[in-house]
């Protein structure tokens, strides 16, 4: 689907990249410079879907089916792009998402082997083929990030799976990135937080020159 006005951005990662850090960043850049932005996340950025987020992230719900967690994704995403993204690019706000779709794909199809074709299926259901038309992805090593976010005691449900289990997000995302090199832009998130926000603005800036 071909998004009118508004400009919309997602920010991928594994667990410790910075990548939170880094979409407040550029949120209160682009309104110092007078644009109207939104900054949301996933899953989340709305009641409902602030709701199934706490279903999915809480660290006792071991026993969630793989097919659930899609699913739950699934719903959060369809009420935070109906409720909330849509209505700011109709409106010709830049949107900036902590996570979208790549996220699912990374996740529960590379990492967790959930068939493509059924996660094409409900995406399309849940986001009508609606795509960021811009995902910077902050690539890390994963150990790195784990230790990163075991410093700022930050813990859930998908952070407690196995080392491999992370490997596989982070090798899920750089295949996305490889496959849609025009829509993903891939920063180095080992360099200092300073570097890393120079790099996102010359790419953010890069996009807005060609709308």
């Amino acid at each position: 689907m071909e998004l009118k006005k508004g400009i919309f951005i997602s920010f991928e990662g594994i667990e410790g990249t910075g990548k939170t850090t880094q979409a407040k960043l550029l949120s209160s850049r682009l309104a110092g410079e007078g644009h109207d932005t939104v900054l949301t996340h996933e899953p989340g950025g709305t009641v409902i879907g602030g709701r199934i987020r706490e279903i999915l992230l809480l660290p006792e719900h071991k026993e969630m089916s793989y097919v659930t967690e899609l699913l739950l994704y699934n719903a959060a995403r369809a009420q935070h792009l109906t409720e909330r993204i849509l209505p700011a690019i109709a409106e010709g706000k830049i949107v900036i998402t902590d996570r979208f779709t790549d996220s699912t794909l990374a996740y529960q199809g590379y990492a967790r082997g959930i068939d493509m074709a059924l996660i094409s299926s409900l995406d399309r259901m849940a986001t009508g083929g609606v795509r960021p038309g811009l995902t910077i992805l902050f690539d890390l090593d994963v150990e790195e990030g784990l230790k990163r976010n075991r410093g700022i005691n930050k813990v859930d449900r998908l952070e407690l799976e196995d080392v491999a289990f992370h490997k596989r997000v982070r090798a899920g995302y750089l295949k996305i990135a490889e496959g849609e090199p025009e829509r993903v832009k891939i920063v180095d998130a080992s360099l200092p937080p300073e570097e890393v926000g120079r790099r996102v603005w010359e790419i953010v800036k890069a996009v807005m020159s060609e709308e």
